[in-house]
C-alpha cells in the first residue's frame, strides 16, 4: 500500500482548521506562514494524487499578506486558513474548467454566489482542485487530464466528483476545502478519503447562477473537513454570512446532543446489492449506536420506488445533453464535444433517446420527500445507510475511454445510496466509521429531515468520540 500525504513538522502540521485558528489568534503562526506550507505540501504531494486543477499560489500569498495587515475587506472566522475551491464554481480572476478540456480557459470576470461567501469566511484559496468531467461520474479519471488518485492507497479512486477537494484534505495539504454534490460528491470522496462530508439541506448555502436555474435543485455546496468540528465551524461561520431563513438554524454545534435518537438502519439499496463487506461494517455501526443509547430498528429497503434511480439517472442524463448542445453558448467557440469524455456524451445519447419520460421523471423527483420520506422521517429522526454500496474501486474501474454502457452500470452499482438526498433535499453526511478488508476507509451515512443538519452533526460528534478515525499520517 502506497499512502501519500504532506503532514510535517511546518507551520501546518496536524491541526484541523478550528486548531489552525486557534494558533492563530494567539501568534503562533502567520497566515503567510500557513499559505507557505500549503503550498509546499501540494507541490509535493500533487505528482502522486493529481488533485490540482488550478494554482492562484502568488494571490494567495498576496491575500496571506492582506490578512496578517487586516486589510482584506473580510474578517471572518476562519481569517488567514489556506484552502482550496473546486473547480466547478466561479472564482474572479480563475478559469472554471468543469474537470475537461473541451475548451480554452477563460478567467471568470466576478466571484460566483458560493464563491463570495466562501472568501467571506477569511479562507484563502490556493486555487483549484480537480473533479470528474462536469462532475458526472464518481471518479476522476480524464482521459487527457489523468485520474485522481487516493491517497491512503494510490492505486485506488481518490472518488469524485469532489475528488481533488478531498485528496488534498486526506493528505494534510489543507485542513478544508469545498466540495460540492450532485448525486453524492461531498459525502462519496469523504467515505473514501476518510473524511467528514455533510451534504446540506436545500436551501443552507448559495449557489452559482447556472445551478440555481436548475428545474429539481439536486446540487448542493459544501465541505470537506478531517473533524467535525471542523465542519460545524464552516456551517456556524456560513450562517453568521449568510443565513437561509427559511430553514431552521444550524448554529453553532459544538458537542454531541443528549436526546437519544430513533435511527432507522438500511442496508439495501433500491435496486442494487450492496457488498457483504459494506453491509456487515453497517451492521457494526448499528451496533455501536445501540451502546450509544440509540434506538435502532432495522428496515429492508429505502421507502422510495424501484423507478427513482431511472427518473435520477434521466435527469442526470437531461443535465448532460444541455451542457453537450449547449456548450458553444456556455463556455465560448472554442468548446468542442469531441474532447468530451464517453460517460458525457453517453449521457446526452440516454437523453435524447428518452425525452418524452423527462417531465415524468422531474414532476416524480420534485415530489419523493412529500410522498415518501417525509413518512419515513414520521418514525425515525436518523437513518444510516452505508455511503456506498462496494468498497471504493481501483483506477480503472469507471475509465471514462470505456463503453457507456460499462460506465453507467458500474456507477449506479456503486453510487446507489447517495442521489435519494439529492432529490429530496435532505441533509446527509458520511463519516469515516468502518476499514475496508483492503485498508481503506469506509463511510456509514446519517441523513435526517430537511433542515435537521445540527442533529447529523450533533451524532457525528459523539460517534467521533466514541469510534476516533485516523488520519493517514497516523497509519504511514
Amino acid at each position: 500500500m502506497q499512502h501519500v500525504h504532506a503532514f510535517g513538522d511546518d507551520a501546518l502540521g496536524e491541526s484541523d482548521t478550528v486548531g489552525l485558528v486557534g494558533r492563530l489568534r494567539s501568534g503562533e503562526v502567520s497566515p503567510a506562514e500557513l499559505v507557505e506550507a500549503a503550498i509546499a505540501r501540494t507541490e509535493a504531494v500533487n505528482p502522486q494524487l493529481n488533485a490540482l486543477a488550478y494554482r492562484a499560489f502568488d494571490r494567495a500569498r498576496e491575500t496571506a499578506r492582506q490578512s496578517h495587515g487586516g486589510d482584506t475587506g473580510y474578517s471572518g472566522f476562519f481569517q488567514g486558513v489556506p484552502t482550496f475551491i473546486k473547480d466547478n464554481v466561479d472564482v474572479a480572476g480563475m478559469p472554471t474548467m468543469q474537470g475537461t478540456d473541451a475548451w480554452q480557459p477563460h478567467q471568470a470576470a466576478a466571484d460566483g454566489a458560493f464563491a463570495k461567501l466562501y472568501r467571506s469566511t477569511g479562507l484563502i484559496p490556493l486555487g483549484k482542485t480537480q473533479l470528474s468531467e462536469f462532475g458526472f461520474s464518481a471518479s476522476a479519471e480524464h482521459p487527457r487530464i489523468g485520474a485522481v488518485r487516493n491517497p491512503w492507497n494510490t492505486d485506488y479512486t481518490a472518488a469524485a466528483s469532489s475528488s481533488g477537494s478531498a485528496a488534498f484534505v486526506a493528505a494534510g495539504v489543507v485542513p478544508i476545502a469545498h466540495a460540492n454534490d450532485g448525486g453524492g460528491s461531498i459525502r462519496i470522496p469523504a467515505a473514501c478519503n476518510g473524511l467528514v462530508g455533510l451534504k446540506p439541506s436545500r436551501g443552507r448555502l448559495p449557489l452559482d447562477k447556472d445551478l440555481r436555474a436548475m428545474p429539481v435543485r439536486i446540487v448542493f455546496n459544501g465541505v470537506v473537513t478531517r473533524s467535525v468540528r471542523d465542519t460545524a465551524a464552516f456551517y456556524a461561520e456560513a450562517e453568521r454570512i449568510s443565513r437561509n431563513t427559511t430553514l431552521p438554524p444550524i448554529g453553532d454545534v459544538r458537542a454531541p446532543g443528549a436526546q437519544r435518537l430513533r435511527i432507522a438502519v438500511i442496508t439495501q439499496s433500491i435496486a442494487r446489492e450492496t457488498s457483504a463487506e459494506i453491509r456487515e461494517l453497517t451492521l457494526k455501526t448499528a451496533a455501536l449506536l445501540e451502546e450509544l443509547g440509540h434506538r435502532v430498528d432495522y428496515l429492508d429497503r429505502p421507502p422510495v420506488p424501484a423507478h427513482f434511480a431511472d427518473d435520477f439517472l434521466l435527469y442526470w442524463a437531461f443535465l448532460a445533453t444541455a451542457l453537450v448542445r449547449g456548450g458553444r453558448r456556455m463556455f465560448g467557440p472554442t468548446f468542442d464535444r469531441t474532447r468530451l469524455d464517453n460517460l458525457t456524451l453517453g449521457l446526452d445519447r440516454h437523453a435524447t433517446r428518452h425525452l418524452y419520460r423527462l417531465p415524468l421523471a422531474v414532476a416524480r423527483l420534485a415530489t419523493v420527500r412529500r410522498r415518501h420520506t417525509s413518512k419515513l422521517y414520521g418514525d425515525y429522526d436518523v437513518v444510516l445507510t452505508p455511503t456506498l454500496a462496494h468498497e471504493t474501486p481501483r483506477v480503472g474501474h469507471l475509465d471514462p475511454t470505456a463503453s457507456y454502457e460499462q460506465i453507467i452500470d458500474r456507477l449506479m452499482d456503486w453510487v446507489a445510496f447517495t442521489p435519494l438526498q439529492n432529490a429530496t433535499g435532505e441533509p446527509a453526511i458520511s463519516l469515516p466509521l468502518a476499514e475496508s478488508a483492503a485498508g481503506l476507509p469506509v463511510g456509514m451515512m446519517f441523513s435526517a429531515p430537511l433542515g435537521q443538519d445540527a442533529r447529523l452533526l450533533e451524532l457525528a460528534y459523539e460517534l467521533e468520540a466514541a469510534k476516533p478515525w485516523p488520519t493517514i499520517a497516523a497509519r504511514a
